[in-house]
C-alpha cells in the first residue's frame, strides 16, 4: 500500500485565472460570428476596399497603342522576292530538296523553307552559307517590307 505523507496538508488559496484566447482573424471574418457580435452589441469593424465587388476591366492608358507604334518597328524586313526565287531556282537547277540544303549549311529544313516562301528575316550568316552551297549570289539584292 502507499504510504501517505505524515506532514501538514496546506492548500494554495491563491485565485486562479483563465483568459479567453484572442479571436482569430478568419474567425472574425466568418459570417456567423460577425452576426453574433451585432447580435450581441458588440463593435464591428468595415472596411471598404477599393474597387471591391466590381467587375469593372481597368481601361488601357488612351495613348499606349500610340507610344507602343512609336518605340517598335512596324514590320520586320522580310525576304525579297527576287532572293526567294533565286533560293528556289540555284536549288532546283541543282536538283537538291530543301532538306539537302539545309543539311548543307547546317540550319533546320523549316529555316530554308522559310526563306523560299519569304517568311524569313533575312541573316546575312544565314544567306552566305546559301551563296556558297548554290553557287548564287543572294547579298545585296534589296530586302522588301
Amino acid at each position: 500500500m502507499p504510504t501517505r505523507s505524515t506532514g501538514a496538508i496546506a492548500q494554495d488559496w491563491e485565485p486562479v485565472v483563465l483568459y479567453k484566447s484572442k479571436p482569430k482573424a478568419q474567425d472574425l471574418r466568418n459570417p456567423k460570428a460577425v452576426n453574433q457580435a451585432l447580435r450581441s452589441g458588440a463593435e464591428v469593424q468595415t472596411i471598404k476596399k477599393f474597387d471591391a465587388g466590381s467587375n469593372k476591366k481597368t481601361a488601357p492608358v488612351k495613348n499606349a497603342r500610340k507610344l507602343e507604334e512609336e518605340t517598335e518597328p512596324a514590320a520586320l524586313e522580310k525576304v525579297a522576292t527576287e532572293v526567294r526565287h533565286a533560293i528556289q531556282k540555284a536549288r532546283l537547277e541543282k536538283k537538291m530538296s530543301q532538306a539537302e540544303v539545309a543539311k548543307q549549311i547546317n540550319e533546320r529544313p523549316q529555316v530554308v523553307q522559310e526563306y523560299e516562301n519569304g517568311k524569313a528575316v533575312p541573316n546575312q550568316a544565314v544567306l552566305a552559307k546559301m551563296e556558297r552551297v548554290l553557287g548564287v549570289k543572294l547579298r545585296g539584292k534589296r530586302t522588301s517590307k
